[in-house]
């Protein structure tokens, strides 16, 4: 996203999504109820919170269920920009719809691990996914598609798996879920990620931004009427 954008300007600055975290912590916990609509579901579940749509690979979705039918998926967000009929209909794959902010963090509570199954198209070229450190928050170990920007922002500071295709993410899922079985690499796991996420809170963004627009405002020359008024002869 920040290369294309500095196409067109040089004075691009990027930042990535930031995280309400105290909002998704206490998924980390045993103290939230698992939500009636889930309740039901049997485990080792697999989920998705956001807009299900044109950037989600359905394909893909489909064939990761086929290879493991004893594993569940739940999806949660409202669909757009795709037929809903076109959303692949199986025992193990539940579409569970749009649910309140507020409800995310218990639904979080009683997944195995989050996955973002999204198409590489031209609608996720420049793509910056909110809920790759919503996931993380919660405390769930993630898997993506070759996203560039969760390649660069999670991917290669190993807190985000990477997967290729219905095979590799199956095969990633599996050393995963045995990873966060063991509770010496799950603490590990949970200090890198907070560590990096304690830089992208919404109030350390907000105080990056507003240090940079102040900066460009010191730089940046006055237009010329405005020079003029300010000049002595207009004293």
């Amino acid at each position: 996203m920040q290369a294309a954008a500095r196409l067109h300007r040089s004075d691009t600055h990027c930042f990535p999504s930031s995280i309400d975290a105290p909002h998704f912590a206490p998924a980390r916990g045993q103290g939230l109820a698992d939500p009636e609509s889930q309740r039901m579901i049997a485990h080792p579940r697999m989920g998705y919170v956001g807009v299900i749509d044109e950037r989600m690979d359905l394909v893909l979705v489909a064939e990761v269920a086929a290879l493991r039918p004893d594993w569940q998926f739940v999806m949660i967000g409202p669909t757009a920009n795709i037929d809903p009929a076109s959303l692949p209909q199986v025992s193990n794959i539940h579409w569970l719809g749009p649910r309140p902010y507020a409800e995310l963090p218990a639904y979080m509570a009683h997944w195995d691990l989050a996955w973002m199954p999204f198409a590489r198209n031209e609608a996720t070229r420049h793509m910056s996914p909110t809920n790759t450190p919503e996931f993380l928050a919660a405390g769930l170990p993630v898997i993506s598609t070759p996203i560039a920007d969760v390649i660069s922002s999670y991917g290669r500071l190993g807190l985000v798996e990477i997967a290729m295709d219905a095979p590799d993410l199956v095969v990633c899922a599996k050393q995963m879920l045995s990873m966060a079985a063991d509770p010496v690499q799950h603490r590990r796991r949970l200090a890198a990620v907070d560590a990096h996420l304690a830089g992208e809170s919404w109030d350390a963004t907000w105080s990056a931004m507003r240090g940079l627009i102040a900066a460009a405002a010191q730089t940046t020359p006055l237009p010329a009427r405005q020079q003029a008024e300010r000049s002595p002869a207009h004293v």
